[in-house]
């Protein structure tokens, strides 16, 4: 069905910047809401952004607001997470994840991984002090 592949990930140091990429199989990626959750070693997986179908809406936990930015382009089938200032505690596996259901969202819905069907594989960011 739907193939979700991150890339992009790395290790920099405190204060860097790094791009994620999640890229879509499919013709109707335009109709599905995107998000990015992480995990840590021995932590729950953790909301940090999602896009609305559009583009037109976006979210973030609280810790990514002013720091990441999500955005998309329907067009490359490819949903991007710009990752600025990053600290230690940003270290995790990224992992993006698509909702295919055609219903409006919000801050509450698109911060639970059980609204979203599917998910890649993972790709690992490390920033170090």
């Amino acid at each position: 069905q739907v193939q979700l592949v991150e890339s992009g990930g790395g290790l920099v140091q405190a204060g860097g910047s790094l791009r994620l990429s999640c890229a879509a199989s499919g013709r109707t990626f335009s109709t599905y809401a995107m998000g990015w959750f992480r995990q840590a070693p021995g932590k729950e997986r953790e909301f940090v952004a999602a896009i609305s179908r559009s583009g037109s809406m976006t979210y973030y936990t609280d810790s990514a607001k002013g720091r990441f930015t999500i955005s998309r382009d329907n067009a490359k089938n490819t949903v991007y997470l710009q990752m600025n200032s990053l600290k230690p505690e940003d270290t995790a596996v990224y992992y993006c994840a698509a909702d295919p259901t055609l219903v409006s969202g919000s801050q509450v819905y698109y911060s639970d991984y059980a609204s979203y069907d599917y998910w890649g594989q993972g790709t690992q960011v490390t920033a170090s002090s």
